[in-house]
């Protein structure tokens, strides 16, 4: 329900929630490492062995040279293959990904650190009767083993390497409560086409506005308040229009992480979820990938240079969707590509320089003909002054980012990096007028332990953006819908600004703290904000494979509209701060076979919100009623997270999430259910090993219908019909199936057929109902309701995918 609290008390209660917490919290001793000598590096030690089964219907031995990336938690950050080819690099990369390691030290602290691990597969020999498993007594090393640098095993009958590269960067330990995803993940969830953005909808906690758009309620927050980030930089979506595919290929993506709540203090300005994604690091090998589909093709290829102190790396993609149309000879037009280039150089052995670039351009329209008395929206150049044919633009938009950055790795594990970031955003809307955004950026952000059980986490960034439109014509001097339109569509420069700090505290055995705070200063023309936002996340380890999970916290945004939309937002913080108190408790269980099960519960309280999609003031993408943009609503969602995966090494892995919440939303002192309200969503996900190299996968979506409210008469006699109370649930199913082939050492090229929606669900997205008069004397019968369907939306893909 909608909290009567302030966000100061509420989150002041959430405070004292999380320190009970730690006051009842289960407590161990564990013995202190033993100190190394002075100026000693000690690399990563494995703490238990990985067992890598070896890959079904696979044939010989394999030996793969894996780069794992382990911070200063002992956590696996980053796999990478060095050396290999599949299907013994996945089963590799899956099996040591999971690891827990004693982190790398020197001078007795821990740092992040890169170390080569190999991983031996040996082709067990036929048996009729499998041996039982042996207890967990020091064992001979399994066929499958594997052996990182400086780890106290046998040694494996090939010496592995030894050179251990020590790093900084962000570390997994505090990272807050976050749902992760890995490529190799990715890969075989079906419906996502290999998209690592667009598999964050199989997560619990997300709420679609729409079957198969990239748009989400995240704990109920509207769309407008997630916020997307790719190493660190702004971008304004993900996708492509419609269902495209992501706007950054694949290949180039490590792991995405969606913050649903209680994120960490280097994430912030947005009072909803966040979307983070981390590029894979420059190789140190000519590796490549590419893509050709019915409807788009792709590529990317990374070469290194300067006896491997640079890699530059160069991938793209481009539709040919509005050929394919112009075949057909549809009225529809759909076109998008996108761009992605990196060069890095190694300056020292702790200084390294990168640039990165990317965007994306997006273009859909639609010919209609209309009443030669009416004014298109855009009218074809090409078409003659009598033609009654016009093009509807739909969307158009494109965004670029450059970002130059310099990275220093520190004493004792601690990492700089100062950046820069220039970017421009343009939207086209209606009457060939556009809105666009020129960003300039600039942040430092500093990683450095303090103490064996401290480490502390701290940065600042401005971003400027300067919003210039085309003016809208006045059809008189007081055009009130001109008036309106200028609260958004104004020029002005706009600013954020601010500092942020928070510390992984370990000093307690078996507990992980991390308090924060960010502290913002917005400015939009002549008007400001300041916003001061605590963060507070406790992790406790109450054994090897249970963990408590509290996250607490506030979030503060800037006025913004219902969709992200490239160089469009409100002007001049109209209405105030959007402000969000967000909390949650939950579970992790790592179960036999492989799986990992979660659960949370989470409330989240909403001031000031700008939502019109969730109040029913707008309809989705809606620039017109610009007035109704500027409404404030406040709310609360509050509900239940269940998760359960199995890992992708095993020959059968899924995943399977469900989310039972309820959105309400106060608006005009009215209590209502947000529009976006559905109670039950669920996702179940199954990828099945045939043998033989293929591999099948199913999807099964499903969530509740939106609420509908019943039309108000415009005057007495007036009948109005009734519509049901939500609209029918909506289900839908994906599939995938690829075959994959070897070429040479580390080739391989596959064939993948998938389909989004193959049962061709048509999704009911709200009622149109009749009206009659009641007049006396009369009996005339009752106005009734008809569903307003979208679909199918259905989206079929062949294409082949291959690498080296």
């Amino acid at each position: 329900m909608t909290s009567r609290l302030g966000p100061a008390r509420e989150l002041a209660l959430s405070v004292l929630f999380a320190l009970a917490a730690v006051a009842v919290a289960p407590r161990a001793h564990a013995d202190p490492p033993d100190a190394p000598s002075e100026g000693q590096i000690v690399p990563p030690r494995l703490l238990s062995s990985v067992a890598a089964p070896y890959p079904a219907d696979a044939e010989g031995d394999a030996v793969v040279t894996l780069a794992v990336s382990v911070g200063v938690s002992g956590d696996v950050e980053d796999v990478r293959v060095l050396e290999g080819f599949e299907p013994f690099a996945s089963v590799a990369v899956e099996s040591v990904r999971g690891a827990r390691f004693v982190p790398a030290a020197r001078d007795g602290r821990p740092i992040a650190a890169t170390v080569r691990f190999r991983v031996d597969f040996t082709k067990p020999p036929p048996a009729p009767e499998p041996e039982p498993e042996p207890e967990p007594e020091p064992e001979p090393e399994p066929p499958a083993g594997a052996v990182p640098t400086g780890a106290s095993q046998a040694p494996a009958p090939r010496p592995p390497p030894t050179d251990v590269v020590v790093r900084g960067g962000r570390a997994a330990v505090g990272a807050g409560v976050a749902e992760s995803l890995a490529r190799a993940e990715v890969r075989q969830l079906p419906g996502a086409f290999g998209d690592p953005f667009r598999a964050i909808e199989a997560m619990p906690g997300l709420t679609p506005v729409l079957t198969g758009l990239p748009y989400f309620y995240v704990r109920g927050a509207p769309p407008g308040n997630v916020g997307y980030f790719f190493e660190g930089v702004r971008v304004p979506y993900l996708f492509h229009f419609g269902l495209g595919p992501a706007v950054v290929h694949p290949a180039l993506i490590a792991k995405t992480d969606l913050h649903r709540g209680g994120y960490p203090a280097a994430l912030g300005r947005y009072a909803g979820g966040i979307v983070d994604s981390q590029a894979m690091p420059p190789g140190d090998r000519l590796h490549g990938e590419g893509q050709l589909r019915l409807i788009d093709a792709g590529a990317l290829v990374e070469a290194p240079f300067a006896n491997g102190k640079g890699a530059a790396l160069a991938a793209a993609r481009y539709s040919y969707t509005a050929a394919l149309f112009t075949l057909l000879s549809s009225d529809t037009t759909l076109d998008y590509r996108d761009y992605q280039a990196r060069v890095s150089y190694a300056l020292s052995d702790r200084d390294t320089v990168s640039v990165l670039g990317f965007g994306a351009y997006d273009f859909a329209a639609q010919r209609q003909t209309v009443d030669p008395n009416q004014r298109p929206i855009f009218v074809d150049p090409g078409a003659s002054r009598e033609s009654r044919d016009v093009t509807r633009v739909l969307f158009a938009s494109e965004f670029h980012r450059a970002d130059v950055r310099w990275d220093r790795t520190l004493p004792r594990g601690g990492h700089l990096r100062a950046a820069a970031t220039l970017g421009f955003d343009r939207t086209r809307v209606e009457s060939h007028r556009a809105a666009t955004d020129t960003m300039t950026g600039a942040r430092v952000e500093l990683t450095q332990p303090l103490a064996p059980t401290v480490l502390l986490r701290t940065g600042a960034d401005l971003v400027v953006d300067r919003y210039t439109a085309d003016s809208l014509p006045a059809f008189s001097d007081d055009d009130d819908v001109v008036v309106r339109q200028r609260n958004i569509f104004v020029e002005r420069v706009d600013f954020a600004t601010g500092a942020r700090v928070d510390a992984v505290v370990t000093a307690i055995p078996n507990t992980e703290i991390v308090p924060g705070v960010r502290f913002d200063v917005y400015g939009s023309g002549p008007a400001r904000a300041l916003a001061v936002d605590p963060r507070l996340t406790t992790r406790f380890f109450v054994t090897d494979r249970l963990r408590l999970i509290h996250a607490y916290g506030l979030a503060s945004q800037a006025p913004s509209t219902p969709i992200t939309l490239p160089g469009i937002t409100i002007a001049r913080l109209r209405g105030g701060l959007q402000r969000a108190v967000q909390t949650s408790a939950g579970v992790e269980v790592d179960l036999p076979s492989d799986f990992t099960a979660t659960g949370a519960v989470f409330h989240n309280a909403f001031y000031d919100l700008n939502d019109a999609l969730g109040t029913a003031q707008v309809e989705l993408i809606d620039l017109e009623r610009s007035e109704a943009l500027l409404a404030k609503s406040r709310g609360s969602a509050y509900g239940l997270e269940l998760g359960v995966r199995r890992k992708l090494s095993r020959r059968v892995a899924g995943l399977a999430s469900y989310t039972l919440s309820r959105s309400m939303r106060t608006i005009d002192g009215q209590r209502i259910l947000s529009a976006y309200d559905r109670p039950h969503v669920l996702t179940a996900a199954l990828s099945v090993d045939l043998g033989r190299s293929w591999r099948a996968g199913t999807r099964l979506a499903t969530y509740s219908g939106i609420p509908m409210r019943p039309g108000v008469p415009a005057f007495a006699e007036q009948r109005v019909g009734v519509p049901p109370e939500r609209t029918p649930a909506f289900v839908r199913v994906d599939l995938r199936i690829e075959k994959r082939w070897r070429i040479g050492e580390t080739g391989w090229i596959s064939g993948v057929l998938e389909a989004l929606n193959a049962t061709l669900s048509r999704e009911v997205t709200g009622y149109a109902c009749q009206t009659a008069l009641a007049l006396p004397g009369i009996d005339s019968a009752a106005p009734r309701c008809f569903e307003r369907v979208i679909g199918p939306v259905t989206v079929p893909s062949l294409g082949v995918e291959g690498g080296f």
